[in-house]
This record gives structure tokens, sequence and C-alpha cells, in this order.
């Protein structure tokens, strides 16, 4: 696998360096500071290059191995009239993109949030810090703070109790915290939502359920990987985060069958997924290393991390990447023979970009500010420990090839 590590610009606390010793020589940006909707010019596109580039010539190379994200314009989900020219946009972005080098490019299509925690300093046994998702606690939010008309229909009674309960205890600090914590904005980005006039934002998808937005979904998938397969450029839709519905907001990419639906609307290599454990692993129904099997060639980016149900299964956190429910043995094992797969049928990059993802906050970043899920020395425990995950199964297979004299051919990893 092609090591790599997300880096969110100039301002990312987390420096390029760092990723350089962290073992990796990618990096997964994107141009935040641009608004969503907007074409990514070759101007900009190559400065971020740049900026990835600029000490390659005195020290191990990185390159920006994969875009994560371009991000879907609201409209496009929403299936209006003006989806058209934000298509031709997303279109000539990945041109733009195609033009300066970049093959892979992550998206996602989640309505109105794009992923959802009620912690972002979740404590763990060892004193480290996660990220975590409780189901009552969401439910304070959208019940008590929100009060969103309906909300009493998505909840379980004794929940929606609790709910009340919770809420009626808590503190304005307590509140601000969850409220903040919930609406917090895109990774990168310091902008966030504003509890004013989010309801408002929901109310736009009152008449869009989950048949309608799979339709808009499978519609802009049919008119830009054409263009992405015409480019050279792999497109690679990131799972829902949680994979079940918030806020009465529908999911379109949660299950196997979720990924297959979309793959089989534009039957083309180009049109292929963001293989994200934590977020698929979060469903017990979720079998990974089967979807790892099955999806495997049009698997183009990989994100491993280890969530962790609790005794709410509803509620899940952010658990080591070796531990948690994530079989990270089985999926690393599936994912290593697709690249060898790939690599006897003679394609040119048979490597694919991982990242590790959201590392605990630890040891000296306990004391520094950083993206949640993002800081340095969390990521980097993450990436060792998957490199050396990788490294034995790597042995494994070699050895396996050889006690029965098959032709295997060990390549490093990247």
């Amino acid at each position: 696998m092609l090591h790599t590590m997300r880096w969110f610009g100039p301002h990312d606390p987390v420096s390029l360096f760092d990723i350089r010793q962290a073992g990796c020589t990618g990096v997964v940006s994107a141009l935040h500071q641009l608004p969503v909707g907007a074409v990514w010019p070759v101007a900009e596109i190559r400065a971020r290059q740049q900026q990835i580039e600029a000490d390659n010539a005195t020290h191990t190379p990185l390159h920006w191995a994969v875009v994560e994200s371009l991000p879907v314009h609201e409209a496009i989900k929403k299936g209006l009239p003006s989806r058209e020219g934000y298509i031709a946009t997303y279109q000539e972005s990945l041109r733009n993109l195609a033009a300066c080098g970049l093959r892979t490019v992550c998206y996602n299509f989640m309505p109105v949030l794009d992923w959802s925690r009620t912690n972002l300093s979740y404590e763990m046994p060892d004193g480290s810090r996660a990220l975590r998702f409780v189901w009552q606690d969401f439910a304070v939010f959208d019940l008590c703070i929100l009060q969103r008309p309906g909300a009493e229909a998505d909840y379980e009674p004794a929940v929606a109790e609790a709910a009340r309960q919770q809420h009626a205890a808590m503190s304005a600090e307590e509140i601000a915290g969850l409220t903040n914590t919930i609406l917090l904005g895109l990774p990168g980005s310091e902008e966030a939502f504003e509890l004013t006039g989010f309801q408002s934002l929901l109310n736009e998808y009152a008449t869009i359920d989950e048949t309608t937005l799979r339709a808009n979904l499978h519609y802009f998938i049919q008119q830009v990987a054409p263009v992405a397969a015409e480019v050279g450029i792999n497109l690679c839709i990131h799972p829902d985060d949680p994979p079940f519905p918030l806020l009465g907001l529908p999911r379109v990419l949660s299950t196997a069958d979720d990924v297959a639906a979309l793959l089989a609307a534009c039957d083309v290599p180009a049109n292929g997924l963001t293989f994200c454990t934590g977020s698929l692993g979060v469903r017990a129904d979720n079998n990974l290393a089967a979807i790892a099997r099955r999806f495997g060639s049009r698997i183009h980016f990989i994100h491993l991390r280890a969530t962790k149900r609790e005794e709410n299964p509803r509620n899940f956190h952010e658990a080591d990447h070796l531990a948690g429910d994530v079989d990270m043995y089985a999926v690393v094992r599936e994912l290593l023979l697709e690249e060898q797969r790939r690599a006897a049928s003679g394609q040119g990059a048979s490597a694919i970009p991982m990242r590790p993802d959201h590392g605990h906050q630890m040891l000296d970043d306990l004391h520094k500010k950083s993206y949640p899920g993002y800081s340095a020395i969390g990521r980097l425990r993450g990436l060792a420990e998957l490199r050396g995950l990788e490294y034995a199964i790597r042995r494994e297979l070699t050895a396996s090839a050889a006690s029965v004299n098959q032709p295997f051919v060990l390549t490093e990893p990247a």
C-alpha cells in the first residue's frame, strides 16, 4: 500500500516534515480555502503541489497522492435545477486536477453534515483521547437543543425521556459544547454551522427520501465518472459516517448493497470506493473483509481505522487501529491480495493509497491544538502498527506461495 497522511494545508499544526518522519511518501490534501462549488484552478492546484514538494530535493520526497475531498455541492445532492452548472464545474475541476497529474479523488454524498460525533475528546483507559458518538447525546441535541419538528419519531421512548432528563441537568457550557461539537464544520475548515438557521438547511431535505437521494447520487456519478475515466482519474466515494440516518436525513452509502448499486449505476473502473473500515465497521452487518474482496478492483483509496461499538450498538468510539470491531488482519490481507492481482494483471500502479484515520490524541499532542482525529502522534502510532501488520502479511503470503510452488513477487511497501 502507498502510505499517506492527510494534510490540511499551511495552517495544519501537523507539518509536512511530521508526515515525512512518520514514514509516508504520499500526502492527502484539498483546497479547503475554495468555496464548495467553485472551479479548482490549475494555478491553485499547482501551488498546493509546490507546497507539498518544496523540500523534495533535500529530503524524502513527498507528493500529493489523493484529493480528499473535492466536495459535492448541496444543489447536486438535492437534485435542484442548478445542479447542472455545479456538475459542469465539478467536471472542469477534474480536468484541471488531471492536467496537474492527480489521479485519485475522494468525495462523499452525505447531506448537510459530512460526519457526526458527540464527543471530540473521549478519554480512553490509557489517558489518550478519542472521537466518540453517543446516541442519547445526539438525541439531546436533536430533541432539546435544535428541537427539530418530528424528531420524536426517530428515537426510542426510553432514549427520548433519558435525553430530556440529561438536558435538564446540563449546564449552559455543556449545552454549548455539545452543540458546537455536532455542528463542527468540515475537517480543515475554520467554519462551523450556526444553530440559528441550521433547521432551515434540514427543511430543504424535507421531501428528499432515501430513494430520491440515491437517484441524485447515481445521476451525479453518471455525469462525472465518464469525464474522470477520460482524463485518467479514479473517483472514490467515502461511506456515510456514521452509517445510519441522522436528523431525518437519509443515508445512501452505508452497506455493501449501497456500494454495489452505485458501482452498477455507472459501471466504469473510474467509479470506485474509498474503503473506510471505521465508517463501514460501525454496522455489525457489514462484513469488511467480504466487502474488500467483493469490490477490490474498485477500491481506489483506503482509510484504515477501527471503531468499537458499545453496549448500545448505536454508540461507538475510535479504538486503537488494531483493536475495536474491525478484523484488521483479515481486511489488510484482502487488500494485499488485491494489490497482488493488480500487479499480476500488469497494472502500472498496483499500490493502493492508504492512510491511518482518526488517531488518538496522546502524549505531547494532548497539550497541542489539532484538528479532531488528526493529531500527529496518534496517527503515527496507527501507521506504525498498520505497516507492521502489512509487512507480516506480505511475509506470510510469500511463504504460502513458496510452499505450493506458486510464483509470487514480493514488492516492498511504497
